[in-house]
């Protein structure tokens, strides 16, 4: 693991122009062809380009051939990642080792800030990666998603799996403006869980930095505008759903968790981008590339171009 990847102890301080694809009742044709050119590409002057990937743990007892196998997902990942270039990189499912591939895709001057939910270098992480020429992190932490958020490991919920929270406030350095992001992995069994998690991140927000615009990012194992871990995020004014609020649409309104089939529209979106509603949404898009006929996730990446208030 190269040394720009932070993995310090909790509390470390530190457009217009394309067709829009909204409703959508299909599949497009073309759903699973495989994808040379970006969606959303570096982001330039003061715009932002914001991915949330899930990019599936590295299971083991997998075999060479099978979609789940993760070195056979390296090369499209990194593909991906290499033509997309996003400014901030939600990640979520990585493993220690899995990290390495992600670094090995973005230009060098990429950092990120996390660790393994279980403590150090262990258990899954929901980390963040950033462009740290555009982007200064001024403090970050990380809690878990539990009555004791600050117990590592913790989980009193009802879900069985460890969640956590990764967050950081970060300067802009091309406009000198301060944002907080987020990024998190919400239970996949308990509503309860879930509900919780959403309010947890509220508090967050509101306790933090209710001033800053904020960016959340995540796998949020509930349907884009039909759960209640939805609705506590969306309707209270804190956040929007840069899918719904994009000026452009780049892509169909796929599912986000197709699991390594061709994608299809509407399906559920479990996997968002949100931010505050200061912030302007100028295209979205969820990424169906492949490469040599191989997905690099059983999920499909989530992209805004976004520009802070």
């Amino acid at each position: 693991m190269s040394r720009r990847t932070l993995l310090t102890a909790a509390g470390a301080t530190g457009l217009a122009g394309a067709t829009s694809f909204a409703g959508a009742a299909h599949a497009a044709p073309s759903a699973a062809a495989p994808k040379t050119d970006a969606l959303i590409c570096a982001a330039v002057r003061s715009n932002l380009h914001v991915m949330s990937f899930n990019i599936r743990y590295d299971k083991p007892g997998t075999l060479p051939g099978q979609a789940d196998y993760w070195p056979e997902r390296i090369p499209a990942l990194q593909a991906l990642l290499g033509l997309e270039i996003p400014t901030v990189l939600g990640v979520q499912e990585g493993l220690f080792h899995q990290l390495e591939a992600i670094e090995g895709a973005l230009p060098k001057h990429y950092k990120s800030i996390g660790f393994g939910r279980d403590g150090g270098s262990q258990g899954e992480y929901s980390c963040i990666f950033y462009d740290s020429r555009r982007l200064t992190v001024l403090k970050w932490d990380q809690f878990w998603l539990s009555d004791t958020p600050e117990a590592i490991g913790s989980a009193t919920w009802g879900n069985y799996v460890t969640r956590t929270v990764t967050w950081g406030t970060f300067k802009d350095n091309s406009t000198d403006r301060e944002m907080l992001l987020i990024n998190t992995h919400f239970d996949h069994q308990s509503e309860n869980a879930r509900v919780g998690s959403a309010h947890a991140i509220v508090d967050l927000v509101k306790g933090l930095a209710p001033a800053l615009p904020a960016i959340l990012t995540g796998d949020f194992n509930s349907a884009a505008t039909d759960s209640a871990a939805y609705s506590t995020l969306t309707d209270r004014g804190l956040f929007r759903d840069t899918w719904s609020a994009a000026e452009v649409q780049l892509t169909p309104a796929y599912g986000t968790l197709p699991d390594y089939k061709d994608p299809v529209s509407g399906a559920p979106r479990i996997d968002w981008v949100l931010t505050s509603p200061d912030v302007r949404v100028l295209k979205a898009a969820i990424n169906t590339f492949r490469l040599d006929g191989r997905y690099p996730s059983d999920h499909a990446p989530v992209q805004a171009l976004i520009r802070l208030p």
